[in-house]
């Protein structure tokens, strides 16, 4: 488990989690130890329900072992209805930091509120047609604001542009309040897309499948850290 500090507002270092979605599932603990040998900031693993998305993916038990396997910061991305009922198996379970759907409850501040009371990260993520402006009054509340640039749910899916506009967007008035805000990216990041994304102001790149096709993993995450 890594706790990482604030960051500074004026210019973050650049952050590449890599997305266990796209890993081998029957090897999660190795894959979290090549990834940790290959200079990944963290881990990122993504839980599903198989409601709010039609998919349905590790849990708590999984990143137990992944926890294990590695000191790493474990990024716990839930797309799940009722998030409340997920945080307190999945902070045992070590992770430092859960991020929850903006589209998945109506009860937004108070989870936030909640995860920060147990000593981890909070994190408002929200899917590619859903309003920057819906995610703004949340800043300062919430530790990381996770843009999803592809439809929750399914990896290997193309990055949808339009959702730059809305990075910019909160990158601007993270700034203008000060923030220490991650303002995280995920889905389709590649090394084409995740010059963009750095550009609009992304400081954590979520990297799954264009990282898992790639023979040297240490050289394509520094690459991609590249600023």
């Amino acid at each position: 488990m890594q706790i990482f500090t604030s960051i500074s507002f004026m210019k973050p270092r650049i952050k590449v989690f890599p997305s266990l979605f796209a890993a081998d599932f029957g090897r999660l603990a190795d894959e979290a130890k090549r990834l940790e040998d290959a200079g990944a900031d963290g881990i990122h693993m993504d839980i599903m329900d198989g409601h709010f998305v039609p998919n349905l993916t590790l849990g708590p038990k999984a990143l137990a072992a992944v926890n294990r396997a590695t000191s790493l910061f474990l990024d716990v991305h839930i797309m799940v209805y009722n998030p409340f009922d997920l945080i307190e198996k999945l902070v045992e379970s070590g992770a430092d930091q859960i991020t929850f759907h903006i589209e998945a409850t109506e009860e937004v501040e108070e989870i936030l509120r909640y995860i920060r009371t147990c000593n981890v990260r909070a994190g408002l993520a929200f899917n590619p047609s859903t309003s920057s402006s819906l995610v703004m009054p949340y800043i300062g509340k919430a530790d990381t604001l996770l843009a999803m640039s592809v439809n929750p749910g399914f990896g290997g899916q193309a990055f949808i542009p339009e959702v730059l506009e809305k990075i910019e967007d909160l990158h601007q008035e993270i700034q203008v309040r000060k923030q220490d805000t991650w303002l995280e990216v995920d889905g389709g990041v590649n090394n084409t897309t995740a010059p963009m994304a750095k550009k609009a102001g992304a400081n954590v790149l979520v990297v799954g499948t264009y990282l898992f096709q790639q023979k040297d993993l240490q050289s394509t995450i520094l690459a991609l850290k590249d600023e």
